[in-house]
């Protein structure tokens, strides 16, 4: 900038300064150059004679990089009440369109859109190609692709922002279909187009047209750029061939960030966390999504400690968490219970400012159900401005935890009343509710209504939802008629409700019947020989309970190690039956029995009063 004001001051001695063309050499290294000054652009724009609209553009450019969209926008109207010998150019649309993306409403492009008609640049093709890549980027599609059918000639380009717009919104089928039409009038794809295509595959899963594409891609000697090869290593990873993405990969002569965010994101969906750290370690440089990726990769492989560990490593970074981070550690404090981790988080979300996003709320609610804080769950729902179907359901199936049947009841009709529809998980939640609170003309009423009114085939969990509903209240042959009008075949979760409910209530036969259905199902399950033993007992069948164990004996099956687990001062413990790896261990031992002696000097009544 010194070196530049010299030139500037040379320019005012010797009466350059007064040429327009001069003059924006200087008001385009200040608004776009490393070194940019926009405030002293801007004194030079104000105070400068016979300038050009490049030098309006250029400055309305820079204010478009440097994050301010409205400045953009009040330059522009100062240059078309300023200057009545300047009018803006097929330049100057383009930069506008590109500032109004970064607006929060949709309403100043469409104004610049109107300006574009209205000083006859609507037939200008670079400009309409601005306007369709616009409305793409505010979901406009049915707008965007009036735009493009209506375009007076169509590039390359055109097709492009047509077809990569319908891949970002989400809508795979319909970019082929462009793609197809493309091809038919003759228009030979690049490598934007490819990535486009590939994308989705990736969405849609396609690994036969996935292959085929990039066969073609060879075949026609497209240039191989980074993102057309991460492009194809992310629509092989979500096809699930980890061998073909890790070629691709290895292959590269230059790895990105989203290169590597791929594999690793690839690694934790397939299981192996261990190649996905490794590869994480070797990375170069980071910014918040591959941190997000490992975190995530953590979450899928159930290794929840290690999530949050790798979360408090990433806050020694000078990179900021976004919402993506605290959904995965809300995840991983749901599945730990660590409430109080979970009450960090929630404040840390606050001070920084993290804006609430639907999917943000609903990790909230869905911890504090989950961690045993329901009252908290429900004030953060409460206080949600916009909830989905997921919202609602994670409320719901809190509430049926908590054994509140009534209020998970209550919120799912006034889901529906709202307008939105239940799916197979809300009405999963809603009679697990009804289960808990024994709310038998409900639950009937609700699981006929599944596929009467809303068309959702009720899965094995539904119906061992409705079996366990019937069994507990007793009405057993019903619950076995539920069985066997099932159109699919019944697993072990439908089977051990209905075992269950004949041991609250001694039906030593219909249990035993179940009781062997469970075992065809998983004969190396030791808590079902233990629990038919546990019914013959009951039942003062004791031959036959002798039999279970000495069966159980015979196939060495043993009963799987109960596990649970408790947080103190933020820190989550797990305990395994017959596990003496915790530090803690002889203390604990020292503890339990110090409280069994002290029980025992309890009588029945004194214990249940306190």
């Amino acid at each position: 900038m010194t070196q530049m004001k010299q030139i500037q001051t040379q320019m005012i001695i010797t009466g350059l300064i007064s040429d327009g063309l001069a003059a924006s050499r200087l008001i385009a290294f200040c608004a776009i150059s490393e070194s940019r000054n926009l405030d002293y652009c801007t004194r030079i724009l104000n105070n400068s004679q016979n300038l050009n609209v490049f030098s309006w553009n250029v400055t309305i450019k820079g204010y478009c990089e440097s994050g301010k969209p409205k400045e953009s926008l009040l330059l522009y109207r100062e240059l078309l009440t300023r200057s009545k010998r300047l009018r803006p150019d097929n330049y100057t649309y383009p930069l506008l369109l590109r500032c109004c993306t970064n607006l929060p409403s949709i309403r100043m492009g469409l104004g610049v859109i109107g300006h574009v008609i209205h000083f006859g640049f609507d037939s200008d093709m670079y400009v309409n190609n601005s306007v369709i890549h616009f409305l793409l980027s505010c979901g406009e599609l049915d707008h965007a692709h009036k735009v493009f059918d209506e375009s007076f000639s169509r590039d390359l380009v055109s097709w492009n922002s047509i077809i990569n717009g319908y891949v970002r919104n989400g809508k795979p089928w319909e970019a082929l279909r462009l793609y197809g039409q493309m091809k038919e009038e003759g228009t030979k794809p690049d490598e934007v187009t490819m990535i486009g295509v590939i994308s989705s595959c990736a969405q849609l899963e396609n690994l036969n047209l996935g292959k085929e594409f990039h066969q073609l891609i060879q075949r026609n000697q497209i240039k191989m750029t980074v993102p057309l090869i991460n492009a194809l290593m992310d629509m092989y990873v979500k096809c699930g061939v980890m061998d073909s993405a890790e070629s691709l990969f290895n292959k590269m002569p230059k790895k990105t960030i989203v290169s590597y965010t791929t594999m690793i994101a690839g690694y934790g969906r397939y299981g192996r966390i261990d190649a996905a750290k490794k590869l994480f370690d070797e990375m170069p440089e980071r910014n918040v999504v591959p941190w997000n990726a490992m975190i995530g990769g953590y979450i899928q492989s159930k290794r929840y400690k290690d999530a949050l560990s790798t979360f408090q490593e990433f806050q020694t970074t000078n990179i900021k968490p976004d919402g993506v981070t605290m959904v995965h550690c809300l995840s991983a404090c749901s599945q730990l219970g660590a409430l109080d981790l979970g009450i960090w988080i929630h404040h840390y979300i606050a001070k920084h400012n993290l804006s609430i996003t639907v999917t943000l709320g609903t990790a909230l609610v869905d911890m504090y159900a989950k961690c045993g804080n329901i009252e908290k769950a429900l004030q953060v729902f409460d206080e949600m401005p916009n909830r989905t179907s997921q919202t609602w359901t994670t409320i719901i199936v809190g509430l049926a935890n908590h054994g509140d049947a009534h209020a998970s009841v209550s919120h799912f009709y006034e889901m529906i009343n709202v307008g939105l529809t239940p799916d197979d998980v809300t009405f999963l939640g809603v009679l697990s509710a009804c289960c808990h609170g024994g709310l038998i003309n409900e639950g009937r009423k609700i699981f006929s209504q599944m596929t009467s009114r809303f068309n959702v085939s009720p899965k094995c969990k539904h119906y061992s939802c409705m079996v366990a509903l019937l069994g507990r209240a007793g009405f057993l042959e019903e619950a076995e008629e539920v069985i066997k009008s099932m159109p699919v075949v019944a697993d072990d979760g439908v089977w051990g409700a209905l075992f269950f409910a004949c041991r609250i209530h001694g039906n030593v036969e219909m249990g035993e019947r179940a009781a062997f259905k469970l075992l065809e199902l998983d004969g190396s399950d030791g808590g079902i020989y233990v629990m038919l033993a546990s019914m013959y007992r009951e039942g003062k069948m004791f031959e036959k309970g002798m039999e279970v164990r000495k069966l159980m004996r015979e196939r060495g099956v043993d009963k799987t190690p109960g596990c649970s687990s408790i947080e103190v001062n933020g820190s989550v413990h797990e305990f395994i039956v017959r596990d003496k790896s915790h530090p803690y261990h002889q203390d604990i031992i020292a503890c339990l029995f110090h409280l069994t002696r002290q029980l025992k000097n309890l009588d029945g009544i004194d214990l249940v009063l306190r």
